[in-house]
């Protein structure tokens, strides 16, 4: 009996602390997510699952605002027939319980296995019932459904791709769809890189990095009460499902329309504007209704981008526009999409955010006339002619009807163009029609950039991971998520980062820190990513150091510690800087070069507003020291090549800052160029990034005559 009353007033007291700590989230307005899920959620087979699974990735770029909490579990299906039901576990129960505000459901992988799929006709339903018990304990709750991620297994009788992407992933879609719930399609962000996946159906670490960074984006997101059919009152539209979202055909006033609604509008309406092939390849706009934007699709197809063509255009943006889209949509033409795109932007400059073309055509004798290297359309060519008034096959010398006519006007404009075209096309032949129009646009400084895909003809369109050409989009119209200035931790764990097996970012972190922390009083504190890390010092578990006989030369009376991490970006470095305690060494100088692992993924803005913050936190951390900052290093041997060009316009942007007293920005281009700007070969790597022995040698050099003066003043 005394034991029962024991183990009552125990439960009553967890009861208690459950409640003040439910209590105490509600009193400060903190946010509740709950992650549920199977192994991929879970974490399984990463490294250091505890700190990369994406819940707790997102918990720190959310900070203490919010509470995310992990509820997968290895190898649990959706479906209540299925071998291992997540309804049958502790953490199905707990996650009710939990009463989260944002519920996060990645489910359906393993009910691809073939002992499964006997039971995919109830999947719907069981899906269903499981949001319905959700709803039950909040009503309120915003419920997020993330599509599978790819599966790269040969295994037809294991979890198997084609069940992914034919059975699983369309139900989940219509299960959005039935609920007007919202969607993140996982599968597109793997499905180029199956190195990300190293037992082919698990993410590593650093892709629950690229999960988390998707889940903080449609965590963050905005929304906005706004719908544009009914503000357009069509009473007659016809009503589809587009993947997991509203598609409405309609006629208005003599143009035949499609319009496809995002879950969640953004405040600015932002929208983009099909031209021909609707729902082809539709990767990209799947990604930006996710994000808010609305798709919509004016059928000109067979006017090749004339003056009709532009007028009807004009009509729709009227329209579209009246009703309360954006007045600056994206314009996404799509093979002969090219022609009006670019003709209606030629009339309209001031009312386009970007064009994405994709295999466009842009000179019509190419196709369909066939007039160069490809194959033409005979019938589509005098069908052609006829819409542009032309009599025959020779052009008049004053005709200017073609986007390849007005490259002077689009180079002048400033519009961010991108072109995605596959290199062996032989219908849209790329010679005659991007590259052409490409290196006029380039030659007179205009915003282009192209994506040419090696061995890949007309077909098929688009990427299958449309990450670059999403980033483009939101990136022009001013909706860019930069995660280059939000502090997060690293996820990478691989040897090949120079590090002792099993001793990955996390390790690495912890013992700088600890370094730091113990060392005392130090003369330098490097700080910063791979290059960093070369110079070695006192780091057991750092296994390749080529700048470490340049320390023994320059630094040898001098006590430094080197807290590189390899891969490291602005925001890990700020994540670093702000929960670690470096400051406990008091160092008199301190120097930070960063931002060359950002080139990949951020713009130049993104970039300096990362640096920014980062060196915000330095010198909040450091008062007292001087501090060298570096920004990122010398990069890209050519000096005409796109990494040179960006390193360039990220230093002029950096030398403007007013920095304060204790901060001494540099600029080393000089030290690591020849006389004709190419980077030194001696200095520098074959990949233009990463120092040889005798580049440490002149960086240290510098650094060493820096710190003197420092002491002689």
């Amino acid at each position: 009996m005394k034991k029962l009353v024991i183990l009552f007033i125990l439960a009553m007291s967890i009861c208690g602390c459950n409640g003040d700590k439910k209590a105490e989230n509600h009193e400060k307005n903190i946010v509740k997510i709950a992650c549920v899920g199977n192994s991929i959620t879970y974490g399984a087979g990463m490294a250091d699952r505890e700190n990369n699974a994406y819940p707790t990735q997102l918990q720190n770029m959310l900070g203490d605002a919010y509470e995310v909490k992990n509820f997968g579990v290895s190898g649990r299906t959706l479906l209540k027939k299925g071998d291992l039901p997540y309804w049958e576990t502790k953490e199905y129960r707990k996650a009710l319980d939990y009463n989260a505000d944002i519920v996060f459901i990645k489910l359906g992988t393993n009910d691809a296995k073939q002992q499964n799929r006997a039971h995919l006709n109830e999947f719907e339903t069981d899906y269903k019932s499981l949001i319905a018990s959700f709803r039950k304990e909040n009503e309120k709750a915003r419920i997020v459904l993330l599509l599978p991620v790819p599966s790269y297994s040969n295994d037809s009788t294991g979890i198997w791709n084609p069940i992914i992407t034919d059975k699983i992933t369309p139900m989940t879609q219509k299960v959005a769809y039935d609920l007007n719930l919202e969607t993140i399609d996982l599968y597109q962000l793997f499905a180029d890189n199956p190195g990300l996946m190293p037992d082919k159906i698990h993410p590593s670490s650093l892709g629950a990095t690229i999960i988390a960074k998707r889940v903080y984006e449609t965590v963050k997101q905005e929304p906005h009460a706004f719908d544009l059919m009914q503000v357009l009152q069509i009473e007659d539209a016809q009503k589809s499902n587009f993947h997991g979202f509203d598609q409405y055909d309609f006629e208005y006033e003599g143009l035949q329309l499609k319009v496809v609604q995002p879950k969640r509008p953004l405040k600015a309406k932002p929208w983009v504007w099909r031209a021909r092939f609707f729902g082809h390849e539709p990767q990209t706009d799947i990604a930006l209704l996710e994000r808010g934007y609305h798709i919509v699709y004016c059928e000109v197809g067979t006017y090749f981008g004339n003056q009709e063509a532009v007028e009807r255009w004009n009509k729709c943006y009227d329209i579209m526009t009246k009703a309360g889209l954006n007045r600056k949509p994206a314009l996404e033409g799509m093979s002969r999409g090219g022609l009006i795109v670019y003709n209606w932007a030629a009339e309209n400059l001031d009312k386009v955010a970007c064009i994405y073309a994709d295999a466009p055509v842009l000179d019509a004798q190419s196709w369909p006339g066939g007039f160069g290297e490809g194959k033409g359309s005979p019938t589509d060519w005098e069908q052609s002619k006829m819409r542009y008034g032309l009599a025959s096959d020779t052009l008049p010398v004053d005709f200017n009807g073609w986007p390849i006519h007005k490259t002077e006007l689009f180079a002048a404009s400033g519009v961010p163009m991108l072109h995605v075209c596959g290199e062996a096309d032989e219908v849209v032949p790329v010679d005659e029609n991007t590259r052409l129009f490409a290196k006029k646009i380039e030659e007179l400084g205009g915003n282009i950039k192209t994506i040419y895909k090696d061995g890949v003809g007309h077909h098929p369109h688009s990427l299958q991971n449309p990450t670059p050409i999403v980033n483009f989009i939101v990136r022009a119209t001013g909706h860019k998520t930069n995660f280059a200035a939000i502090p997060a931790p690293g996820s990478e764990y691989r040897s090949g980062a120079g590090w002792v097996e099993g001793k990955g970012w996390w390790s690495q972190a912890k013992q700088i820190d600890s370094l730091c922390q113990a060392s005392g009083d130090v003369d330098l504190l490097l700080i910063g990513n791979s290059i960093t890390q070369g110079w070695g010092g006192p780091r057991s578990w750092v296994t390749y150091k080529p700048g470490l006989k340049a320390t023994e030369t320059y630094f040898k009376d001098l006590k430094w510690i080197g807290a590189g991490i390899s891969g490291d970006r602005t925001q890990h470095i700020a994540w670093r800087l702000e929960k670690g305690k470096y400051e406990a060494c008091n160092p008199k100088v301190v120097s930070l070069a960063i931002g060359v692992n950002n080139f990949p993924d951020d713009s130049v803005d993104e970039i300096v507003e990362g640096l920014k913050n980062t060196l915000g936190i330095v010198e909040k951390k450091f008062p007292k020291s001087t501090i060298f900052f570096f920004g990122p290093l010398p990069t890209g041997l050519d000096p005409k090549s796109d990494r040179r060009r960006k390193y360039k316009k990220i230093h002029a942007k950096l030398s403007t800052f007013d920095y304060p007293n204790n901060v001494q920005y540099h600029n080393l281009e000089a030290y690591f160029s020849n006389e004709d700007g190419a980077l030194k070969k001696d200095d520098l790597s074959t990949d233009g990034i990463h120092l040889q022995p005798k580049g440490y040698e002149t960086w240290a050099k510098y650094i060493r005559e820096q710190y003197d003066k420092i002491n002689q003043s």
